[in-house]
């Protein structure tokens, strides 16, 4: 039942007696999966291997080394935009702005690496850093702390122990034959956050067993008055500033689940001279972009997961029956020569042969998919007992991923829903497409090597059964928690009034900041405004809205669709409008937030803009055609 693995699949040791439940409940869940069958996932690492041993010389990456002690914290700090307090004094304000946006935990975690990252200078006799103090105020804290808990309920903490049932939700579970129970997943509050509550009262969550495939809990996700955000929805301005807030909320996430964060260096690629094969995403990437613009996923995948759509579907064992080694690697030389000039003939290639491309291409990439730092952690998921919190830390991984990392991998998860949803013909479920990819994302020739005797199965099922997770709940995974909008918001605000601290201590930080958010909660007694929507591109003319609590941004759209066509308003350019019976289509127009405390952003149908408005009072409102809809020409 186990056996010999030419990879390296990373655990998240137990650092606190918080966690001593897991090695339990990881049993009980392996447990489950015994009657899931393995054999796919196994019969694929011996085709890997096979294809490495033949080609031993064309290993691209070097082998990736583990951090030391404070080397790591060091990294980490870097990594969480809070480079200037390995010792520059002199950067205090860029520190305070992100220090400032952080929660409890969340600042307790960047101490807490602080600490250690001090420790050990002070062990290797070098340039001492400063005290940590100097940046947190520890009697501060404490002080806060105390305070917090004697107050009144804080709304943050009462909100995760209340829901409203009249709160609308967005499902983001994919239709199942078996659902079973349903649950709300909360992303106003962060998940460390909410972690902590949960660990103050002992509640904990039991193992969540899996008896099959396809009994995955169904999760909602409580619609705020300010919608639901996606991955796309943000600026590419704000959405640099995701993953540093991810990673610090994955890291305080991590501390109260008692669990080790281990993260590998980044390694050091090396050049090929192909095009296609074993050459970097951002390489690929820059290489497409020259042929086509704003390309955002590898022509070459784009065009494999295009020929198994049309013809691959259907195909009985489709990316389980492996086609000959020897026809795709004389295709792969095809490829290389012929792709980019449009020689290259796909009706004649065998579905299976597509799909050994497909997951060669997957392998081949210098650098793994989920990247070589953050790796051990995507395997290391599988450690969490609970599933909810086991989704909440891949949906902080997936926004920490490179752009163009995170785009493959979400065009890759499209594509295996796809095959999973033609089960009934193509004889591959959920379970099964998830076996055989596992071992294509998670094995890495460039990867250390060695795993724990006697962990092989338990570490190769729970690596399917992330692959399974990330297929199931993508569209849970893809989006952008609420309090995570509201911290780029803040550091927007902050970096524009660039507060001046003679103290440099949090406790006072958060005094100003709390201060100026009282100031605006005065002004959000409001009960109405009439604000004006421009739609530069489709009209010389913009619309005046008359905002109260009931409006939302799908009102506003069709009242702009009613006026265009009653109204008869001076159009700039038809060609950006669909028509349908005369009529502008509602569902091809979407409503931007653009300035103030945001870049720009796409906003829900469901936001209510009397809320945002007293959000982002100086933000300008713009209609634009949805970019997925094709224009009329």
């Amino acid at each position: 039942s186990t056996r010999n693995c030419p990879w390296k699949m990373n655990q998240l040791p137990l650092k606190s007696p918080v966690a001593s439940p897991v090695s339990e409940s990881m049993n009980s869940r392996v447990e489950a999966l015994d009657n899931l069958s393995m054999d796919s996932f196994w019969l694929e690492v011996e085709n890997i291997k096979q294809s490495a041993e033949a080609e031993q010389e064309e290993c691209g990456l070097a082998d990736v080394k583990t951090q030391e002690e404070g080397e790591a914290e060091a990294e980490w700090l870097q990594d969480a935009g809070l480079s200037e307090l390995l010792g520059d004094p002199a950067s205090d304000k860029d520190n305070l702005v992100l220090l400032s946006t952080l929660t409890k935990t969340q600042a307790a975690a960047v101490q807490r690496r602080l600490d250690t990252y001090s420790r050990s200078r002070r062990r290797k006799s070098k340039h001492p850093v400063r005290d940590v103090r100097d940046i947190f105020g520890v009697a501060a804290s404490e002080e806060t702390a105390t305070e917090k808990e004697e107050s009144s309920p804080d709304p943050l903490w009462h909100n995760l122990r209340t829901s409203n049932p009249q709160r609308k939700t967005q499902d983001y579970s994919c239709t199942v034959r078996n659902p079973g129970k349903e649950e709300v997943f909360n992303m106003d509050v962060a998940y460390s956050e909410q972690a902590a509550v949960l660990l103050k009262g002992s509640l904990l969550s039991e193992s969540r067993k899996l008896k099959d495939g396809n009994a995955l809990i169904r999760f909602k996700i409580p619609k705020g008055r300010l919608g639901v955000t996606r991955i796309g929805d943000l600026s590419a301005q704000d959405m640099k500033k995701i993953p540093t807030l991810a990673l610090i909320e994955l890291t305080a996430l991590c501390d109260i689940l008692g669990f080790e964060l281990k993260r590998n260096k980044a390694a050091k690629l090396k050049t090929t001279e192909k095009r296609l094969f074993g050459v970097p995403l951002n390489t690929l990437l820059e290489n497409d972009q020259k042929l086509l613009p704003n390309t955002k996923v590898p022509l070459l995948l784009q065009a494999l997961l295009s020929c198994l759509e049309k013809r691959g579907l259907e195909t009985e064992g489709i990316l389980r029956v492996s086609g000959s080694q020897t026809r795709i690697k004389s295709l792969e030389q095809k490829l290389e020569r012929d792709f980019y000039s449009g020689l290259f003939r796909w009706d004649e290639v065998h579905q299976n042969d597509v799909s050994g491309l497909l997951k060669r291409f997957i392998r081949e990439l210098p650098a793994p998919l989920l990247t070589a730092e953050y790796l051990p952690a995507f395997a290391a998921v599988q450690n969490i007992p609970d599933l909810k919190q086991r989704l909440q830390a891949l949906n902080l991984l997936i926004l920490i991923l490179p752009e163009p990392n995170r785009n493959t991998l979400k065009a890759l998860l499209e594509f295996l829903s796809k095959v999973v949803a033609r089960e009934n013909n193509n004889k591959m479920n959920l379970w099964n497409v998830s076996t055989v990819m596992a071992p294509n994302l998670f094995m890495h020739k460039g990867l250390p090597n060695k795993i724990p005797e006697g962990k092989e199965k338990q570490l190769a099922e729970g690596a399917a059964d992330v692959v399974r997770m990330m297929i199931h709940y993508q569209d849970l995974l893809w989006t952008v928690s609420s309090f995570l909008v509201a911290q780029v918001r803040k550091l927007n605000e902050s970096n524009s009034k660039r507060y001046q601290f003679c103290d440099k201590r949090i406790k006072n930080l958060l005094r100003k900041i709390h201060a100026d958010k009282d100031k605006v909660e005065k002004n959000q007694g409001e009960p109405s405004k009439i604000v004006k929507v421009h739609a530069s591109l489709l009209l010389k003319d913009s619309l005046e809205v008359h905002l109260n609590n009931a409006t939302r941004v799908a009102d506003v759209l069709r009242q702009f669709q009613k006026n265009m066509c009653q109204n008869g308003w001076n159009i700039v350019n038809t060609v950006n409008l669909l028509k349908c019976n005369n009529s502008v289509e509602c569902t091809n127009l979407l409503l931007y937030e653009v300035g103030g405390n945001i870049g720009e952003h796409c906003l829900d149908p469901d936001t209510y803009l009397l809320d945002l408005y007293h959000i982002n009072p100086h933000a300008e409102w713009i209609i634009k055609q949805n970019p997925s809809y094709p224009r009329m020409f």
